[in-house]
Order: C-alpha cells, then structure tokens, then sequence
C-alpha cells in the first residue's frame, strides 16, 4: 500500500468533497473553492469506483456503504489491486460544482500523508475518551445542560457496567440532574457498539413503570434445542425465549405476535424459536424514575452493532424520537472460524435479528424519525451542525 490519494476526501450527503487540512487551525478546508466535489478518477465515475472497492461492506445500508468506501478511498495502490488493475502511472481527477467541471492532473502520494483520513470532529474527540470511560476527567465532558435546560449525552461506546463502573456511575448521577430539563439528546453518533447494558440501564429511565415492551425479536441458527453457550450468548443479549418469561410477558408476546410479521420465514430445523427483548418498566426502574419529556436519540451511519440496536430498540417508544442519519444495522451474534485446508480466516452471523417493525438490521439499520446531516462547517470542523440544529428545533417547539 504505497500509493495514496493527494487529497482528503470526506462524505457530504451524497457527494464526495475534495479537502485540504489546516494543521495550525486544526480545520479543513476546500481543496478547490470552485469545483468542491470529486466527480471522477481516470475517467471511472466516483459513484461506480466507490461501488467496487468495499466489495466486502457492498450490503450495507446505502449512507454506510458511501462513508466506508469514502474513507478507503485514499489508499489507491490497495483500491486498484482490489479492482484486478495495475495502478496507472498518470492521475486525472474531474472535479465540479454540479453545473461546471474541470480536469485536475495530480500524482498520486508515496508515502502515507501527514494528514489523517478525514472523521467527525466528536469522533477525533472520542478516541481518547473510549479506552477510559473510568476516568472521570476523560468523562466529564460528554455530559452537560445548556443554557435553553437541554440535556445532552454522548455515548461514545456500548460498555457493560462491569467494565465500566465510573461511566454508569455518572450516568446516573448526570440523569438526576437533567430530571428538571426541557429535553434530552442521548448521541450515539459514531459509536461502534459493544453490549446491550446500557441500553437496559436507560431504559429505567424512558420506559414508564407500567409499561413494557418487546423491542427486538431473533432466532438462533443451530440444532434444537439450543446447546448452554448459545443460550448465554442470546441471554447476555437480555434475549430470552417465550418460555423464559413470566406470565404478563408472555401475553405480551402472544399479542406482539399476533401483529409481528418477519421479513424471512426461516427453516424451523435450522433455527431456534423466537427469542424477545423487553423493557419492563417495572424491573428496569428500581432506583430511577421516569423522564417524561422529549427525548432525541442522534444517530448516524457509523452507529454500528449494539448502537445500532439502541436506536432501534427505543425509536417509535413514547416521546422518543430518533434524529440524524439511517444507522449502520447489525446485530448478528457473528463466530470466527478458520478453513482447515485453506487456513482462510471468517466471521458469519449466526443470529437473525429483526426489528419491530419485522425488518432485519443487517443492511438495513433505523431511518431516523428527523432526518438532519452534515453540513460543509461540520465537515470542515467549525461546528456540529447536526447539534446544533437538532437544538434549534428543539426550541422552537
């Protein structure tokens, strides 16, 4: 991998934009003011090159695939050998404002630029704070009330309690705080995922103590009945077969049933029954209460695996509402395997995950409630724009 992209490229909406990065300032920039997006490399339209270098992301949601393949983009030398083709020795790009272009002939880099593939700026912000959630000062900072009694919290990462002891700790303490807000953000914008914990310890706050509801409904692929580790597997998940529950959950099951209908019929020989989660206002409340104002989960296409389930698990609840971008879905309980002749190394999901609305995840992920997306200052790190506006709509109401 020796030969790079000479410039930064970052995903706007559904357009490439052609950066330069201001090390002094810490912003980017336009690479060209008049012609701001990418339209071609050597002739190949930038829709079509995008297409063929994440020939192994090619099923994921449409705004994921787009950000991943924009973000491969840089390494050249890596895309052409992708591609089956030998890297050209000369480079044309076309660039264009939409109405107009111009033809651009820049070599390509031979050693890795000074500067970093393009990222949100939270995201940059959250690096640090991700391999310390028990650190206090690290922590501080995703939590706080603006002046208009918004509350706002960021999870950078889908911890469990157990390894992460003094980010729930200030979790709730931070919740007692906001109990007097107007409203709540939780951002779950570029968070990778990690376990389900967090998505049960909110959910003494937002669910009612009356309530409770079936969110995310799986089936196991593997030989029934189900061996223990796979059992664990799914109950580490909070997923747990009919059988499993007490009697008013299984009611609600045989009413969410009634209504529920899955995408695929899958073969009952290969597959276990279905398997639920539910928050159960009643269990998930103990020492909480519940935060009756609007709640706004931010979302965006890097919200990945259990983030992504935490979006779609609490999007259509009472006064939830989801915000950003559609989601990167997954939530498939994936295995390693190695090939025994080959030595060839795999990961396969071995879980069908639906939604509440009988969508999978995989592929597909959760359209948000309001869309808002990035605009060129967030891109260029002046603001967070989709913050900002989520805020300004927020007071308006």
């Amino acid at each position: 991998n020796n030969s790079f992209l000479p410039f930064v490229v970052a995903p706007l909406n559904k357009k490439v934009v052609a950066l330069n990065y201001n090390k002094s300032q810490k912003e980017y920039y336009l690479l060209y003011q008049k012609f701001p997006f990418l339209k071609a490399i050597n002739t190949i339209q930038i829709d079509d090159f995008l297409k063929k270098i994440v020939p192994k992301d090619i099923n994921a949601p449409e705004t994921a695939l787009r950000t991943r393949s924009v973000k491969k983009l840089k390494y050249m030398a890596n895309n052409y050998a992708i591609m089956n083709k030998t890297v050209p020795e000369n480079f044309e790009f076309i660039f264009t404002n939409g109405k107009t272009d111009t033809i651009v002939k820049i070599p390509l880099e031979n050693k890795r630029s000074a500067y970093r593939t393009w990222d949100e700026k939270f995201a940059r912000v959250n690096n640090p704070i991700k391999k310390d959630l028990n650190n206090p000062e690290l922590i501080k900072n995703l939590f706080h009330i603006d002046e208009n009694n918004i509350a706002y919290l960021r999870i950078p990462e889908m911890v469990s309690q157990r390894k992460a002891l003094v980010f729930f700790k200030t979790l709730n303490e931070f919740m007692f705080k906001a109990k007097s807000s107007v409203s709540l953000i939780i951002d779950v914008r570029g968070n990778g995922g990690g376990t389900r914990h967090l998505i049960n310890e909110l959910a003494g706050y937002f669910v009612h103590p009356d309530s409770t509801y079936i969110v995310n409904a799986t089936r196991q692929r593997g030989k029934t009945p189900l061996n223990e580790n796979l059992k664990d597997d799914l109950h580490n998940r909070f997923l747990f077969s009919k059988n499993e529950l007490d009697a008013q959950e299984q009611g609600l099951v045989d009413k969410f049933m009634s209504n529920f209908v899955p995408m695929y019929n899958l073969d009952n020989n290969k597959y276990s029954a279905f398997h639920y989660f539910l928050l159960n206002g009643r269990e998930l409340s103990k020492d909480k209460y519940h935060y009756n104002k609007p709640i706004y989960i931010m979302a965006n296409e890097k919200s990945f695996s259990a983030a992504s389930v935490f979006a779609s698990v609490f999007k259509g609840l009472p006064n939830i509402k989801l915000v950003g971008v559609n989601t990167d879905g997954s939530s498939g309980n994936s295995e390693r395997f190695v090939l025994p002749n080959s030595k060839l190394r795999g990961k396969i999901s071995t879980m069908v995950s639906f939604q509440k609305n009988g969508q999978i995840l995989d592929g597909i992920g959760t359209k948000p409630d309001i869309i808002i997306e990035r605009n060129l200052d967030q891109i260029f790190w002046k603001e967070d724009y989709q913050l900002k506006r989520l805020k300004e709509l927020i007071n308006e109401e």
